[in-house]
């Protein structure tokens, strides 16, 4: 891809002679173009409200894609048809049906969904198209099919993707950049935390009920050192060091924590199904176990800075006042 590139949906074109290149270099089995862009696609139902829809392009003998409604020969022939799209079953319902058949518009010039794929939109796109190149060209005119926004490709069976990758830079030019699969999605999943304001909202997100759940669990626990008052202080004349006291409240802490973190995780589960069903699955959200226990490990931090903090009223009691 373009260095200008940003993500898969804000790209830059490059000359299409770079792929020519590519599929000179040793291990390159095919290099394949694929273009994309944004089109403006009218509702058929009204009130015919038009909004912008993503749209992919590529040469329909290429495996660009390997979506199982696209492999068969028929959808082959049928893509291949002028003005013909497929449309994407997954996409928000506020852009009309998605059955076979439907003619709209797009930019003006009357498309028909030809067939359906499922692939799901994301933060830039709320519906997709796959259409062939040459109907990409027709719906982006005069924008030309030799400067293209993304490059896949193909590698011969056994070859080794990173030293192909090592080949490919050293060969093409300074206008192209090279991927592999994984620093491509790590390029995309940088750009939306690193540099939009999706990824501050969520820290800061974070770092606001961080500082709110220290907050809550300092105000529980020092009510109930408050309350329990002379039960520390009798503990303290006893003979009992502030190192016990100190591990009596932590342990209190640490059970606020395994008790708030089970519902906490449970709600977290509801949420993720939620927002995963209310973008149609375009947004693949999922609680793994790396984020499970990073946020078990945020929540016993939290709980045990709330503990360390209001510890010190019992730290500081003096059983010939309380008495």
């Amino acid at each position: 891809s373009s260095p200008e590139t940003l993500e898969i949906s804000t790209t830059s074109v490059f000359p299409r002679e770079r792929l020519y290149q590519a599929a000179g270099v040793p291990g390159v089995a095919r290099a394949m173009p694929l273009y994309s862009g944004y089109l403006l696609w009218r509702n058929p139902q009204p009130p015919h409200a038009s909004r912008a829809i993503f749209i992919y392009g590529y040469n329909i003998d290429d495996p660009v894609f390997t979506m199982p409604e696209l492999q068969s020969p028929a959808a082959k022939q049928t893509l291949k048809q002028p003005n013909v799209v497929y449309y994407d079953r997954l996409s928000r319902p506020e852009f009309g049906p998605s059955e076979v058949g439907t003619i709209t518009e797009a930019d003006a010039r009357q498309v028909t969904i030809g067939g359906n794929y499922s692939l799901g939109g994301g933060f830039s796109a709320d519906a997709t198209l796959i259409m062939s190149d040459q109907n990409f060209a027709r719906y982006l005119s005069p924008r030309p099919l030799d400067l293209i926004d993304t490059g896949l490709i193909q590698l011969e069976p056994g070859a080794n993707p990173e030293r192909v990758v090592k080949a490919l830079r050293q060969t093409l030019p300074s206008d192209v950049e090279v991927f592999t699969k994984a620093g491509i999605i790590n390029r995309d999943q940088t750009y939306w935390i690193a540099s939009t304001s999706i990824g501050f909202i969520f820290g800061l997100g974070v770092l606001v009920s961080f500082i709110v759940g220290i907050v809550i669990v300092y105000q529980i626990l020092y009510t109930d050192i408050r309350d329990h008052l002379p039960e520390y202080a009798t503990m303290k004349a006893m003979g009992y060091r502030n190192r016990y006291l100190f591990k009596v409240v932590l342990q209190e802490a640490l059970l606020l924590a395994v008790m708030g973190y089970i519902p906490g995780l449970m709600i977290a589960l509801g949420l993720y199904e939620f927002t995963r069903r209310a973008t149609a699955g375009g947004l693949p959200m999922a609680m793994d176990g790396g984020r499970t226990i990073f946020v078990l490990t945020l929540t016993v931090l939290m709980c045990s800075v709330s503990g360390m903090i209001s510890v010190r009223k019992a730290l500081s009691t003096d059983p010939a006042e309380v008495f």
